[in-house]
């Protein structure tokens, strides 16, 4: 799975474009996507426009994103699930860890 970024130096945006499947074979490209900024210094959105498919990985992925982005103080924004992911990000709760956009 490739992960393509749009960094903002400017603005301190970072928007972080999945794939079809977001799960453990994309924990490489998913850390490293984030790894050239300061987590705790950006707005992060992470767009799943493309993705249909997550598992448990790919939900770890993202928790220990929001501990590097700050905890509770994270600014990190999940855009356009698609219904099969948002229905386990409902099930596991993110909308209280996460923002959510349409």
């Amino acid at each position: 799975m490739s992960i393509t970024t749009k960094v903002s130096e400017t603005d301190k945006e970072m928007t972080m474009v999945l794939g079809e499947r977001f799960d453990f074979s994309c924990h490489g490209d998913f850390r490293s996507a984030y790894q050239s900024i300061d987590p705790t210094q950006y707005a992060i959105t992470i767009d799943f426009t493309k993705t249909d498919y997550i598992d448990s990985a790919a939900l770890g992925m993202l928790l220990v994103l929001r501990e590097r982005a700050g905890g509770d103080r994270a600014n990190i924004t999940l855009k356009s699930c698609q219904s099969s992911v948002q229905q386990i990000l409902d099930i596991t709760h993110f909308e209280e860890l996460f923002k959510f956009k349409n």
